[in-house]
């Protein structure tokens, strides 16, 4: 039997205040996404059948690009909360959690820096 009280035994297991940031976060990304992702589907769905040339200079159109980079954003950095939860979630050894939490930082910042270079030199060379 413990003569610890109940705060004591749940000390250093996290605070209850940072999961609402963290939830609301992926909630207004997945939320920003919707119009975004059906922009995209329709946009793509038009460009069908159409040669490099044609998509580049599409979205070398100023508020095409910046839906893009938008999209790009939202979607990492929706993926990224995601997988920190899964992460949290599930992985319980400490080495373990630390380790791929850095890694899903490093993956979801590279790779949206990436996306958004990649749209950013289309945009301004296309």
């Amino acid at each position: 039997m413990s003569h610890r009280t109940p705060a004591g035994r749940v000390h250093g297991l996290g605070s209850a205040q940072h999961g609402v940031d963290h939830w609301w976060a992926q909630r207004l990304t997945a939320l920003a996404l919707i119009p975004l992702i059906i922009w995209f589907c329709i946009s793509i769905i038009g460009l069908i059948g159409t040669d490099h040339v044609t998509f580049t200079s599409w979205l070398s159109m100023p508020g095409r690009a910046v839906a893009m980079l938008l999209l790009v954003i939202a979607t990492f950095y929706h993926m990224k909360l995601g997988l920190q939860v899964v992460i949290e979630d599930y992985v319980h050894e400490r080495g373990w959690n630390v380790m791929l939490l850095v890694l899903n930082n490093f993956a979801c910042v590279s790779l949206g820096t990436a996306c958004a270079f990649a749209v950013i030199k289309v945009a301004v060379m296309g």
